[in-house]
């Protein structure tokens, strides 16, 4: 039997034989539409070179594309399992001609593959044409001996491809294949087309037209060809099945699925084990592709990917995560194929397992809500659309499983209300995704670039230049000149002003000539290789065809060029202290600080984060040579080399390699990386962690800074914790003994105020309130409580009596303290402060003061019932 994954080789070494560029299958996540959320179609990385916004030194090319197809149009999701051909992710085999061959070539290319390399039967395979293209049916006729018979002329759009309303479109042929007349079915056209007998195997695109903003359809000058031929699908036929999922990779994953629920692969549970299959492989490649579960846009669609999934492991039995123990089988059968498999497997099983255990608490909870809201219903009725969708979008609680569990009551859902919320839902989601990767650069760069080339950086060894100026833009207008105070951007054929991208904020700093200056506040790239300035003229008029200086801001760059170093560093100690899993999920390299996002399932802890900080000052006083060569990406990749997957590389990458290599590397950190960098790492300076936080599920951030910004916090720290031990009156070398002391000491103070207010409220401690002449009187001894704290106290207590004479006595530290209140209607007859004059003396003490109405005095001794008696004796005589 030959193997899917022969087959995949040998599609793609015939091509490579036949002239055409083996292209590696690009990210699941588009990096040139942002239209889509995933890629859905083998020509999709090919999008802006069929439309000629892009170029690249290859005019044929080959590849096996990752897709998936779980999302906005073209969505078959809730078919897995229950058809032979449906799949959320598929492999999609393809050639295409970027006005190279046309389609004399394509048909002659596609129908040697098949009858000579695969050894189809010739009588096995049929053809579709679009009705019009006689000139396709002529070739088939002519190429592959077919009969007319088997020229099958379709007059719909099915064989008419469209990139959009506009853009570029032709014809399509497509290839059939016949299981025999013992499958029920018709051929395409025919009233019976959908049954399974003849099975559409390729389709090839013939681009020759133009569709016209106007309506009008032009002829291409380079006509072009795209193909699609489903792996899966042609696996099936190769090895003589009729259903997808009986071919050797899916059997394989179906088989693991069943093992590890000791549960018959082909027994009622089929379905669900094809579910598990289907999605396991969308999940992890999606995953491996920076996409992790999220509320809204490609992470809700992998969340329902995966839940789906975990759904259908729990029908099937499973009480603990089973869904990430999958993962090693589908590695066996792909990873050779696609290593970011391997290289992403902490990550992909870390983010499987956390989310099945995050799901089956959920779904016990819908399980218990959905009780709950049925339990309102009258007997029979429906469960409202809304209420499901609630339990699906909030609690994760999938529609088919409300369903399941009301049928048992003989219950239904009302799925209008369900669709109608769902469509509110996706209409807020599709609000708030702001989408991904490159957006489409705006025609005004394509039109510029076609005008004036891209542009030279010179960036990397020099900090100023001299250049031309090409074009100045305000927005989408093109100007003839800039007077001062216009805020513009500019091209410039060559330049040293760094384009952010890859996390590097773009440069800032002067264009000048005679006359004239320009302050530049920023710089981007656009259309992949143009580097636009973003400024204003401040000075003169500047033209198209000037000649200026450019410089950017010096120490700007340094500090920029610094962080971006460090992160180099930081990325790779992660790597080491915690763990091959962690890759960069962002960063942004600043002239202030750094910020680098990786993938890591869990906080990093206090130890952790300074083992890292520690590594990485080591190797900066190291102060080795920061290397940088120019690589084919497979040389850099032998090399050891860390690549981020889904990064758009050309044929020549960057390897930049810092610090000593150790176990057999040639050095400490090696990546591919298009940023400017230090020349040793000793110019990165003290290197300092400031913060890490939680992004999203999976991924961590950590901010950080060093050479002079290290040097401000340190400094700032300093001088901070110089301001505390003034306020503390202590060296700074006892500030912390010192607080550490003061927190003791508010601890002990708070208990005892807790225990105060206890005795308060509940009228403890020694003394009463009794009434003395008619005046009541609240004398109490409080013991150990603190002096500063009488008055409160006693305002309280005045409060809670009304009126009368509050007196309270303490004997803090071994020093009696009084204070007597006398509430506001008293204090014409009453003065608080003669009394407390004399408790003081009673105390061994003298003076004392205040107000009439509150005073405070103290001495040795307490002396409480004496000064109580004295109290009763001065109120009784009034």
């Amino acid at each position: 039997m030959t193997s899917t994954n022969d087959i995949r080789s040998a599609f793609l070494e015939y091509f490579g034989s036949k002239g055409h560029r083996i292209v590696p299958s690009a990210s699941l996540v588009p990096q040139n539409d942002p239209t889509l959320l995933f890629t859905n179609a083998g020509m999709v990385p090919f999008k802006n070179v069929f439309t000629g916004q892009e170029t690249r030194p290859y005019t044929r090319a080959t590849t096996a594309q990752k897709v998936v197809r779980a999302g906005g149009k073209h969505n078959d999701l809730d078919n897995v399992g229950y058809t032979a051909r449906h799949h959320t992710f598929f492999e999609m085999m393809g050639n295409f001609s970027f006005g190279d061959y046309f389609k004399p070539d394509a048909i002659e290319f596609a129908w040697t593959l098949l009858t000579k390399n695969f050894a189809l039967p010739k009588e096995k395979l049929l053809a579709t044409v679009y009705a019009d293209d006689e000139e396709a049916a002529e070739l088939w006729r002519k190429i592959a001996g077919l009969s007319d018979d088997r020229i099958i002329r379709i007059p719909t759009s099915d064989n008419f491809w469209r990139m959009g309303d506009t853009g570029p479109c032709g014809p399509c042929s497509e290839i059939f294949y016949d299981h025999g007349d013992s499958v029920f079915g018709g051929p395409p056209g025919s009233p019976d087309e959908d049954g399974d007998r003849f099975v559409e195997i390729w389709n090839l695109v013939f681009m020759q037209f133009l569709d016209q903003p106007d309506g009008s359809r032009d002829l291409l000058p380079r006509p072009s060809i795209d193909t699609g031929m489903g792996l899966e699908r042609f696996a099936a036929i190769m090895q003589g099945k009729r259903d997808n999922y009986d071919t050797d990779t899916m059997r394989a994953l179906i088989e693991a699925s069943a093992d590890a629920l000791n549960q018959d692969p082909d027994g009622p549970f089929k379905s669900s084990h094809r579910v598990v299959a289907d999605h396991l492989r969308s999940a992890a490649f999606l995953i491996a592709d920076g996409v992790l579960p999220a509320k809204d846009g490609r992470g809700y669609v992998l969340r329902r990917i995966m839940r789906r999934a975990m759904r259908h492991l729990h029908i099937m039995g499973a009480k603990e995560p089973v869904f990430y123990r999958l993962l090693p089988a589908l590695i066996r059968q792909m990873g050779a194929a696609y290593p970011e498999l391997v290289q992403h497997q902490p990550l992909i099983a870390g983010t499987m397992k956390g989310e099945e255990e995050r799901f089956t608490a959920l779904l016990e909870r819908g399980l218990s809500l959905l009780g709950e809201e049925v339990s309102r219903l009258g007997d029979k009725e429906a469960l409202p659309g809304d209420v499901a969708f609630k339990l699906y979008d909030t609690f994760g609680f999938p529609l088919d499983l409300t369903q399941d569990a009301l049928r048992e009551q003989g219950r239904t859902v009302d799925e209008t209300g369900f669709e109608t919320a769902m469509s509110e839902q996706r209409k807020r989601a599709r609000a708030a995704w702001v989408g991904s990767g490159d957006t489409a650069a705006e025609t005004v760069w394509f039109d510029a670039r076609d005008r004036h080339g891209p542009t030279e950086f010179l960036g990397y060894v020099s900090e100023q230049a001299d250049a031309e100026v090409q074009a100045i833009f305000r927005g989408n207008d093109e100007l003839a000149e800039a007077p001062a105070g216009e805020q513009v951007a500019i091209l410039l054929n060559q330049t040293p002003f760094y384009g952010e991208s890859g996390g590097q904020v773009g440069d800032h700093g002067t264009l000048a000539a005679p006359g004239v200056r320009v302050e530049i506040t920023d710089t981007q790239k656009r259309n992949g290789d143009l580097i636009v300035h973003y400024g204003r003229v401040v000075e003169g008029i500047l033209k198209p065809g000037m000649a200026v200086h450019a410089e950017i801001d010096h120490e700007r760059r340094t500090a920029i060029r610094g962080h971006h170093s460090a992160t180099h560093l930081l990325h790779e100690a992660l790597r080491r202290q915690i763990g091959t899993h962690v890759t960069q999920k962002g960063s942004l390299n600043a002239p202030e600080r750094l910020r680098f996002d990786i993938s890591q399932p869990r906080p990093l802890t206090d130890a952790e984060l300074a083992s890292v900080e520690a590594e990485v000052n080591a190797r900066i006083r190291e102060n080795s040579s920061v290397e940088t060569r120019l690589l084919t990406q497979e040389e850099a990749i032998a090399e050891g080399a860390m690549a981020l997957f889904g990064e758009k590389y050309g044929d020549e990458v960057r390897v930049v390699s810092m610090g000593t290599g150790t176990e057999g590397r040639m050095a400490y950190s090696i990546e591919l990386c298009g940023g400017t960098h230090v020349t040793r790492l000793g110019e990165i300076g003290p290197f300092r962690i400031v913060s890490e936080s939680g992004v999203s599920a999976g991924v961590r951030r950590i901010e950080a800074v060093c050479g002079l910004a290290a040097d401000a916090l340190a400094l700032d720290t300093e001088a901070r914790l110089r301001q505390i031990a003034d306020l503390l009156k202590v060296p700074a070398s006892d500030a912390l003994a010192r607080v550490s002391a003061l927190l003791e000491e508010r601890k002990s103070l708070t208990s005892q105020v807790s225990d105060l207010q206890r005795k308060l409220a509940t009228g403890e401690g020694t003394g009463t309130t009794e009434t003395v002449n008619g005046i009541t009187l609240s004398a109490r001894d409080l013991g150990d409580v603190s002096p500063r704290e009488l008055k409160g106290l006693a305002e309280s207590i005045g409060q809670q009596i009304g009126s009368g004479v509050v007196a309270l006595v303490s004997n803090a530290d071994g020093r009696g303290s009084i204070v007597i209140s006398v509430t506001k209607d008293l204090t014409a007859r009453i003065d608080a402060v003669p009394l407390v004059r004399a408790a003081a003396e009673i105390m061994g003490g003298k003076g004392g003061g205040g107000r009439p109405d509150m005073a405070q005095a103290g001495g040795p001794d307490a002396n409480t019932d004496a000064v109580f008696v004295m109290l009763r004796e001065r109120l009784a005589n009034l």
